[in-house]
């Protein structure tokens, strides 16, 4: 049987942390938690359940992808991990049943199963991420961070990129397809994810860091968040102009503009529930998806900004 070793990666995630590292513990050969910078007792935790700590030099800008090189790097001959975000709780049986669709399938060099938000109904951004999770099984394209992944496929690929602020699994499994490998979700639960999200602000923020990443990755790989970029100029950019500068030509050129975002939030309303979201949730997630457009543009005008100064690319932090 092949083991199985973690990468726990957070930073001051308290209860969240504690639950994370509980349900790994005993599962994994080797667990290893990289920290960002806590000044909560999440090392003592780690320490306290056996797990390796690693302490990320704070000097350096953070992102998620060097958290996980770092635990990567800090494993013994590893051959297949598991890496889980500070905020999530692995769940009971999926490493056996990840590791097994691994071993069956010399081809793949990734598999992600289900994650679920804990708290999916404390709040409208709550069941708006974890509709987000709910993707379906099979050959995927990405993921996100939570999968297990080949030691050899991840070499192969030089891990994650650690200039890339969000998206960074999107990222890094372009770069395994693009090696030959396939990637595919499993009809299994994974992990369980406590997002809480509780305001407009946390929501706009996230959707910024959404938008940064449609960019970034887009400038890596041209051909990818292709549809995400396009429908971001058309609805957050070209739209709003054409309804500013039809101000002053015509009064029928706002509302034909105005009336071009009514259809999209009815069409974003109606796939909602064709994907099975009931229908006074797609209503109003419709809402939120169709607002999206703005802060998503706010990012990626950030990550070109930042590209053409040679800035460096720091994350951007929604809590």
């Amino acid at each position: 049987m092949t083991p199985v070793d973690v990468v726990l990666i957070g930073r001051n995630e308290g209860a969240r942390l504690v639950a994370a590292l509980t349900s790994v513990a005993g599962t994994a050969r080797q667990v290893v938690y990289v920290d960002s910078g806590s000044t909560d007792d999440s090392i003592a935790e780690a320490r306290r359940i056996g797990a390796t700590v690693v302490e990320l030099d704070m000097s350096v800008p953070f992102t998620a992808a060097r958290a996980r090189n770092a635990g990567f790097d800090a494993l013994e001959a590893p051959e297949l991990v598991q890496f889980i975000d500070g905020d999530c709780a692995l769940v009971p049986g999926f490493l056996d049943a990840a590791r097994a669709h691994l071993e069956a399938h010399p081809r793949l060099g990734m598999v992600t199963g289900w994650r679920s938000e804990i708290h999916r109904d404390a709040s409208l951004y709550n069941q708006l991420t974890d509709f987000e999770w709910r993707r379906p099984a099979g050959e995927i394209l990405a993921c996100g961070g939570d999968m297990m992944v080949r030691a050899e496929a991840f070499q192969g690929v030089g891990g994650f990129d650690p200039t890339v602020i969000a998206a960074e699994d999107d990222e890094f499994c372009t770069r395994l397809r693009k090696a030959g490998w396939v990637l595919e979700r499993i009809p299994a639960e994974m992990t369980r994810h406590d997002a809480n999200m509780h305001r407009f602000r946390e929501w706009w923020i996230r959707a910024v860091r959404t938008g940064h990443g449609f960019a970034q990755v887009g400038h890596l790989h041209p051909d990818y968040f292709v549809k995400e970029r396009r429908r971001v100029l058309v609805y957050g950019l070209a739209l709003p102009l054409f309804i500013l500068i039809g101000a002053f030509l015509w009064w029928g050129l706002p509302v034909l503009g105005l009336f071009a975002y009514a259809l999209n939030y009815l069409r974003t309303a109606q796939g909602l529930m064709r994907e099975g979201l009931p229908r006074a949730e797609a209503f109003r997630h419709a809402i939120l998806l169709t607002l999206s457009k703005f802060p998503n543009l706010i990012g990626m005008a950030t990550f070109h900004w930042r590209r053409l100064r040679n800035a460096q690319m720091r994350i951007i932090e929604y809590k």
